[in-house]
């Protein structure tokens, strides 16, 4: 006999004013002493035909601006935003895994990654937009987004390098080097780091120069320099022996007492080309030295002004993983149903999009504040360390949601797991930037 359990779950999947209609055409009191003679099992392949009628439904597709940050953008901005996304999904996705297993830059897409025009965005004159940090830092996220590889060459391009110049050039020097950075004729390269000395550059430099009439003398090594295997310049500061402050020099890639060698067996940015640079009486004219470097300062306020991108690229990275493990998830089926359907994983990226979310609003807030002209180190670390933290936790669990598979790099979560701890430890570990704010929140340096 057919029970009252049964019967609930049958009406539970009736559409009464289709009963409504069936009824003009149909005897109502045959129809029920017909249900009513119906076993179970006559019930449950009803409930399954039914089932099969229905619509299936829209799956969403994986979004990682749950608070539609892009709002913030006017229409000339989001649309410039559309086409790096575009050009991101069209021409480095495909390849951005063939690329980063053998260790490789893809240099045929400089000349079309010049035609996007966002070289030097944020500065003005010299060739270059003048537009909004805010703007950039969303770029910066997009291209992160796709991969963190190709976010750090740009970075490095237009960030380091040419802010550099920007920052503590001569306006002869910008007006000659900015222009063709810009759209990526030269392309540029930032040697601060050395082999010994990390965290400690700002008063441990080992690289030194020298003067001697109009030429100054380099010697030293430089490490983990990114694009300095292909790059046209390389910024390398040093110190000076007479005064022992810190200089910048716009050091040529056929400079005879220049050499660099490609850094190889990484497991992070593989696509990223570092450099070990070697410095043996490098000759370099004074013309070329930057003029308005001139202590650690000079240097310091670029490495802040470019901080933030890598907050951005932080998120990207985490956007990237996250959006790549949820669309894997929606279509990988356990136990006869998308595993997605699951509390467990709904929870988890649940999770995920929370500190991705904090982590966007975060980073929004540091360019406006850019924009604003009010940016201080502190600023620009506590973003850093926040973002870069949560980025190797989404990672993390996006691997984690994808199970076995994640470790995988067809399923695009294995490399921005990777990429991610190079974030974490590049333009200031988390140590570093942590005693930053430490030092501005309580009024006591702790670095010594």
């Amino acid at each position: 006999m057919t029970t009252a359990q049964d019967w609930v779950h049958l009406l539970g999947k009736i559409d009464f004013v289709k009963i409504a209609k069936f009824a003009k055409r149909v005897d109502l009191g045959e129809l029920l002493e017909t249900l009513n003679k119906l076993e179970p099992s006559d019930i449950q392949k009803i409930s399954a035909s039914l089932k099969k009628t229905q619509k299936p439904k829209m799956i969403p597709a994986p979004n990682g601006d749950f608070y539609n940050m892009q709002s913030f953008l006017d229409t000339e901005e989001l649309s410039l935003v559309t086409k790096v996304r575009e050009f991101m999904l069209k021409e480095v996705a495909p390849i951005a895994n063939e690329y980063w297993a053998k260790a490789e830059f893809p240099m045929h897409l400089i000349p079309k990654f010049a035609q996007l025009g966002i070289g030097g965005l944020v500065y003005k004159g010299y060739s270059c937009p003048g537009k909004r940090f805010v703007l950039e830092g969303l770029i910066v996220q997009e291209i992160a987004r796709t991969d963190v590889s190709i976010s750090t060459f740009f970075g490095v391009q237009s960030g380091l390098a040419m802010g550099s110049i920007y920052v503590c050039g001569s306006e002869e020097q910008k007006q000659k080097y900015l222009p063709k950075m810009q759209n990526f004729e030269i392309i540029g390269a930032f040697g601060l780091t050395e082999p010994e000395v990390g965290s400690a550059v700002a008063g441990g430099l080992t690289t030194t120069c020298k003067r001697e009439g109009d030429t100054w003398t380099l010697n030293g090594q430089k490490k983990w320099i990114g694009n300095a295997t292909f790059s046209d310049i390389t910024i390398i500061w040093a110190r000076d022996v007479d005064t022992d402050q810190v200089k910048g020099f716009i050091v040529k890639k056929d400079n005879p007492g220049f050499k660099a060698e490609k850094i190889e067996h990484k497991i992070s940015l593989r696509i990223v080309q570092n450099a070990l640079i070697t410095l043996t009486n490098c000759k370099v004219k004074e013309e070329d030295r930057l003029q308005n470097a001139n202590s650690f300062k000079n240097t310091a306020e670029v490495l802040r002004m470019t901080r933030a991108g890598v907050a951005w690229q932080a998120v990207g990275c985490a956007r990237g993983a996250y959006e790549n493990a949820l669309s894997y998830a929606q279509k990988r089926k356990q136990f006869g149903r998308a595993i997605t359907g699951f509390q467990l994983i709904q929870d988890l990226f649940s999770h995920m999009l929370a500190k991705l979310t904090a982590m966007q609003t975060m980073v929004m807030r540091l360019s406006e504040i850019q924009d604003e002209g009010k940016l201080l180190d502190e600023h620009a670390s506590l973003a850093k360390v926040f973002c870069t933290v949560g980025c190797r936790e989404i990672t993390s669990l996006a691997r984690e949601s994808v199970g076995g598979n994640g470790i995988l790099m067809e399923e695009n979560v294995a490399r921005f797991i990777a990429d991610a701890e190079a974030l974490y430890s590049y333009e200031g570990t988390k140590q570093i930037n942590s005693l930053i704010v430490g030092r501005a929140i309580t009024g006591l340096s702790a670095f010594i």
